[in-house]
């Protein structure tokens, strides 16, 4: 036996209409929020993906972000440099330096993968959005340009004071301190030394006198 559907309620011509005006108005009595950008400008989290940034110091041309990147919007060129040695005897380095950095932003979809690979901290996410051009080609970003946007990057936000103690910080203060000590004691040392001599010097003084 099929079960019985509930009764509806009859409808009255145009309540639909009644309905939508009735919404229309309570709305047209409420104060806009809309923001008149860019007179207005929007208040954006310190976490927005605006632009990338390069700091090109810790750039190591390790070319992770360029292979990791699914667009292949990133252009590195980059030659090898012989550095003598720093000691008698010892041999030569060579390192890697950087020719060009670029990021194509007309292809970048803005995943962060390159961000999050680079194991050097070489590049950032900025909130700056505000970089359109009326030629594409404009959209390729230079290392120069992308030095520009660091300093737009926010400042990272501070650190939990109940937050346990990074593992590299505590390494870090563990050897400065031991430094420091073994740097005392050997002046501890010397002072007893020369403290010793300048006696052994009034003795033989005296002995002579």
């Amino acid at each position: 036996m099929a079960a019985s559907l509930p009764p509806t309620r009859p409808r009255f011509p145009g309540s639909g209409l009644a309905k939508g005006l009735a919404v229309t108005l309570r709305t047209m009595t409420k104060r806009a929020h809309t923001a008149q950008y860019p007179e207005v400008q929007p208040e954006l989290p310190p976490r927005s993906r605006g632009v990338i940034g390069l700091f090109e110091e810790n750039c190591t041309v390790c070319m992770l972000c360029a292979r990791e990147c699914p667009d292949w919007c990133i252009y590195i060129d980059s030659h090898k440099e012989t550095t003598p040695a720093a000691t008698p005897g010892g041999r030569e380095r060579s390192r890697n330096v950087l020719d060009r950095f670029a990021i194509d932003f007309s292809l970048c979809m803005y995943c962060g993968i390159c961000i999050e690979v680079c194991p050097f901290d070489a590049l950032f996410w900025s909130p700056e959005f505000e970089y359109a051009e009326t030629d594409i080609h404009e959209l390729t970003h230079e290392r120069d340009k992308l030095r520009e946007w660091m300093w737009t990057v926010p400042a990272p936000p501070a650190l939990d004071p109940r937050a346990e103690e990074p593992k590299e910080i505590a390494a870090a203060r563990k050897a400065v301190e031991k430094l420091e000590a073994q740097q005392l004691g050997a002046q501890q040392l010397e002072a007893g030394q020369q403290e010793a001599q300048e006696q052994q010097q009034r003795h033989r003084q005296e002995g002579e006198a």
